[in-house]
Formats: C-alpha cells, sequence, structure tokens
C-alpha cells in the first residue's frame, strides 16, 4: 500500500514570521490585526475586483472581512487553504492577496488564486508573488499539482498564468456566476515535473 505523504504546511504563526520573500515582496497570512487594511484595499478596488470575482458583494463592511480573516486561519490550521497578504517589501503597504486554496492532501493538490488593488496593477507584482508561492507550493510545501482559472476575457490574469508556466487544459462553460452575468473559464494546471 503506498503511503500518502501529507502536504508540509507550516504553522501559521511560524509563516508569519517568516515571511515568503521575493525582491520585491513579502508574503504573510492573513491576520485579525489586518483586518482594516485589507478592508480598505478591497473597498477601494470593489468595482475592479467585482468585475471578475464572486466574493467582493458579499464583503461588505469590516465585520465581513474579519469573519473571512478568521475563516482563513481555521483554513490554514486545518491544512484547506494558504492564503497570504501581498506586502511591498520596503513600505510594507498591502498590495493584495495570493493563496493556495482546495487543498487536497492525498493529490498533493491545490488551487492558486489571487487579487491586486487597482492602483497597483501592471507592474509584474502578481506575476512575482504568485511565482514566490508556486515555487514555495512544489518546493516546501510537497505539493504535485497547481491547479489556476481565469475567466476567458480577463486578459490580465491570463497572461499572469502564462508567466508562471501553466498549460492550458481546458474550459468550464459558465464556471461562476460574477457581476450579473455567466464566466467562463480557461483552466491551467502546473505539476512539480514540469520543466
Amino acid at each position: 500500500m503506498t503511503k500518502v505523504v501529507p502536504l508540509a504546511i507550516p504553522p501559521r504563526a511560524s509563516a508569519r514570521q517568516h515571511p515568503l520573500e521575493s525582491p520585491r515582496l513579502l508574503l504573510q497570512p492573513l491576520d485579525t490585526t489586518d483586518a482594516q487594511e485589507l478592508w480598505a484595499a478591497i473597498e477601494g478596488s470593489r468595482q475592479h475586483l467585482g468585475r471578475w470575482l464572486p466574493w467582493v458583494p458579499f464583503t461588505d463592511s469590516l465585520t465581513a472581512t474579519l469573519r473571512f480573516i478568521e475563516a482563513s486561519a481555521i483554513d490554514w490550521d486545518t491544512g484547506r487553504s494558504l492564503r497570504y497578504l501581498i506586502r511591498e517589501r520596503g513600505s510594507r503597504r498591502l498590495l493584495g492577496v495570493v493563496g493556495l486554496d482546495a487543498c487536497v492532501h492525498l493529490h498533493r493538490a491545490a488551487e492558486l488564486g489571487y487579487w491586486l488593488k487597482r492602483d497597483v496593477t501592471g507592474h509584474g507584482f502578481m506575476t512575482e508573488a504568485a511565482r514566490t508561492l508556486v515555487d514555495a507550493g512544489f518546493q516546501r510545501l510537497h505539493l504535485h499539482r497547481i491547479r489556476c482559472a481565469a475567466a476567458t476575457d480577463n486578459h490580465a490574469s491570463l497572461q499572469v498564468i502564462a508567466r508562471l508556466g501553466f498549460r492550458f487544459e481546458g474550459l468550464a462553460r459558465h464556471a461562476e456566476w460574477v457581476d450579473a452575468r455567466w464566466l467562463d473559464h480557461a483552466v491551467f494546471a502546473k505539476l512539480a515535473t514540469d520543466d
């Protein structure tokens, strides 16, 4: 019988003290002390984010943001999802969120998700943040497969996915109801064994 190797998920407190780093960014687990700043980021980019993300209308207050952070902590501690704040290294300014969701230990698989504040798009921050997390997912967490999907007309997100070297696997028709319309998703994946 083959032994299941669990994902090597670090304790949240340790991951917060020792964030993932890239040349310009720090990635730290969400914490309740970040609630006000995260709420301001969402509120300031509501129209931009609401076009692509179904959760935006439901994150309608500081209280809702705090509940999301608390749920994210539970998800981390139970090994279901790892969600990180993206911060600029020098200023510590919050730029957005990147995460590995729907972690399945048996299959060593997860789904990559992300968003950036409207005013910091177009500078390569998301590609850098996502690459840092994907690399950590394969090298430190021992993931074998990371899936990512984006709306077929969300060109900015599709460009990030392409720069990360994910391979196209297919279309998911009417995958999400967002902003009063059905979104078709292009589905991609990357394996630890991919070049």
